[in-house]
């Protein structure tokens, strides 16, 4: 471009010497026809040329350094130059209408698909993916994190409602019959340890001191103390040792009336245990004073960090990014393709995005113009406006010499008729 305007910038020189040579040398000739209309043509081609010298200097800077009126016109109106270029760009050639209408043309969510599919094939951009996740990883702060979970816990727990949730567990054991699970379970203990001869001489031990310790008067005093002189503790453990068994294994059938009446008083408890005041208490006291002595911290930390070891030692496998990141990314995209409403909902809510961007930014073309404008002296800006438009302002210096060289030939002719 500059090379260009230099050569436009030698050929109006030339063209203007061409006329002032041709005047001077024509002087002498005038008093032939052919003399008197080359004067002509060369003298109004060198005011023609001057003329247009001086209008297209004039934009630039002051012809010959002199400060006439009226010149260097483009300095001293720079700043309003700078502004109707920026209302321009803004309002005219870059509005937001002709940025949005120009978008909506292009369908962009198909292009970052292709340009995705492609590009997460490579081995640059696995390697990328995988090292983005293991810093990711390993920018978790296991202490921080396990403090903020333990808080988290407590406050959750703190809040929730201890009587409620055993109400909900009970009423799921209820449902399940672990009541009758249960009773069956210590049912079946008890029948255990009532069989074992220890336990056999234990009952007979209990009885006897229960018949010499059992307070009565008169004929009662004297048959109990009969019936404890005849049966020692081994009799007595033999008999009462089936009775218990007997009665055990009754309660095990689902039809006995006392096994019913059992799991019903069970139940009942159960059920209404929130009215027991004193209870319900108890359990709130409980669980405040479990939750403030409580400090999960380092069972937590030493969890996250397991995990954190154990998330990194997979994402170093190789299979790692093709398996799982890149079949979903795949997956993602090809379920969004096979539905055209949810691809123009993708190319909508992009568009969306940038509309949003432009609304917000579409000052800043002209604020960015005017910032990098502004960065330029006069000297600088001048000689660019010069390399980009001087070429065609040059030509007309060169148009104008030509012009009026040939129109004072015509009016030297129409000279010599008049």
């Amino acid at each position: 471009m500059a090379k260009q305007h230099k050569k436009s910038k030698y050929f109006a020189k030339i063209s203007l010497a061409i006329m002032a040579v041709g005047f001077l040398a024509t002087i002498p000739f005038q008093d032939s026809l052919i003399g008197r209309l080359l004067q002509g043509g060369f003298e109004a081609g060198l005011v023609g040329g001057l003329a247009d010298w001086f209008a297209v200097t004039a934009l630039f800077r002051h012809p010959l350094g002199i400060p006439i009126p009226h010149t260097a016109l483009l300095p001293k109106n720079r700043d309003r130059m700078i502004g109707a270029l920026i209302n321009m760009l803004e309002n005219d050639w870059l509005t937001k209408e002709s940025i949005q209408g120009k978008i909506k043309q292009i369908k962009i969510a198909e292009k970052v698909f292709s340009i995705a599919e492609k590009q997460i094939e490579t081995d640059l951009i696995k390697k990328w993916i995988r090292r983005l996740l293991l810093q990711a990883i390993g920018l978790v702060n296991i202490e921080k994190m396990a403090v903020f979970l333990e808080k988290e816990l407590k406050e959750y727990l703190s809040r929730l409602d201890v009587i409620t949730l055993l109400q909900k567990l009970i009423q799921e054991a209820l449902d399940r019959k672990l009541d009758s699970k249960a009773l069956d379970y210590v049912l079946v203990e008890t029948e255990k340890w009532i069989s074992d001869e220890e336990t056999k001489f234990k009952i007979g031990k209990m009885a006897k001191q229960l018949l010499d310790n059992t307070q009565a008067d008169g004929f009662l005093k004297m048959a109990i103390s009969t019936f404890s002189n005849m049966l020692n503790e081994e009799k007595l453990g033999n008999m009462l040792q089936p009775f218990f068994l007997e009665r055990i294994l009754l309660l095990q059938k689902e039809d006995n009336p006392y096994r019913h009446l059992i799991l019903n008083r069970i139940r009942r408890e159960l059920r209404n245990f929130e009215e027991k005041k004193e209870l319900v208490n108890d359990i709130n006291n409980w669980k405040e004073t479990l939750l403030h002595n409580w400090s999960p911290a380092k069972q937590i930390g030493a969890i996250l960090t397991q995990l954190q070891n154990k998330l990194i030692s997979i994402i170093e496998q190789d299979e790692f990014v093709d398996q799982y990141v890149l079949s979903f990314v795949r997956k993602f995209i090809n379920e969004i393709r096979e539905v055209p409403e949810k691809m123009d909902s993708v190319e909508t809510w992009i568009q969306n995005q940038i509309f949003l961007l432009i609304d917000a930014n579409h000052a800043k073309i002209g604020q960015l113009v005017k910032e990098n404008l502004d960065k330029l002296d006069n000297e600088t800006l001048i000689d660019m406006l010069e390399n980009n438009v001087g070429k065609d302002l040059q030509w007309i210096r060169v148009n104008g010499a030509i012009c009026g060289f040939f129109i004072g030939v015509i009016l030297t002719v129409i000279k010599f008729f008049v």
